[in-house]
């Protein structure tokens, strides 16, 4: 029998290619992205993933043994310090302080993203709130990994550090992990409970689109 992963996977195939065809992830790539796109991308992101962390420390919560929620727990220290702090010294090669980051309006695709997976969150499963914050850290791999393939764009200046961090061994192995969890956490369950999951994980890849149109449009609200 076919993993439930997979069966996610071919439902959004058509919009990971659309993802992988945005023009700011092929900038990204070519190094031809022009930096206030990127420094509106890293503003935003700064703000997704303050609520990211969140989704971490419910999840450890509604883990269902130590070993799971012991590892969302250490995720969330990892997002909220080491990452974060890497964030806002990655954001000051694009001129963005620490203030900046902090007085940074959320734009409309950023709090219709994470307002959904919170939502999920706190009132769903565990099951549901991996279907929802998983479209995040799997298709940043596959879209990591895809541009790591590029000529020269793991060493650019300004956006190789980013390629690099998303197409790492380290990286991969972490969504890996929660790919592998969702698969567990859908064994056994009925249609009606998997077509719920495919319902979640559907709505946050669409918002993942649309967070890299938001980004790449400069746009706080339509």
């Amino acid at each position: 029998m076919s993993r439930f992963t997979e069966r996610l996977r071919t439902a959004v195939a058509p919009i990971w290619e659309e993802i992988h065809r945005h023009p700011f992830v092929q900038g990204l790539g070519d190094g031809s992205l022009p930096k206030e796109k990127f420094a509106f991308y890293m503003r935003q992101d700064y703000l997704f993933l303050i609520d990211y962390a969140k989704l971490f420390a419910i999840a450890s919560a509604k883990a269902y043994d130590l070993a799971t929620g012991a590892k969302f727990a250490a995720l969330q220290e990892a997002t909220l310090n080491a990452e974060m702090s890497l964030h806002r010294q990655y954001a000051r090669k694009f001129g963005i302080t620490d203030d900046q980051l902090e007085e940074t309006e959320p734009a409309f695709a950023t709090l219709a993203y994470t307002s959904y997976m919170l939502k999920v969150a706190y009132q769903g499963s565990l099951a549901e709130l991996v279907s929802a914050l998983l479209p995040c850290m799997w298709s940043y791999w596959e879209i990591g990994k895809a541009l790591s393939r590029i000529e020269g764009a793991t060493n650019h200046p300004l956006y190789g550090e980013w390629v690099t961090t998303y197409s790492s061994e380290e990286f991969g192995e972490l969504a890996k992990w929660l790919i592998g969890l969702m698969d567990d956490l859908a064994a056994g369950k009925n249609e009606r409970e998997l077509a719920l999951y495919e319902k979640h994980f559907l709505t946050t890849t669409r918002m993942e689109y649309q967070f890299w149109e938001m980004a790449y449009r400069g746009e706080l609200w339509p």
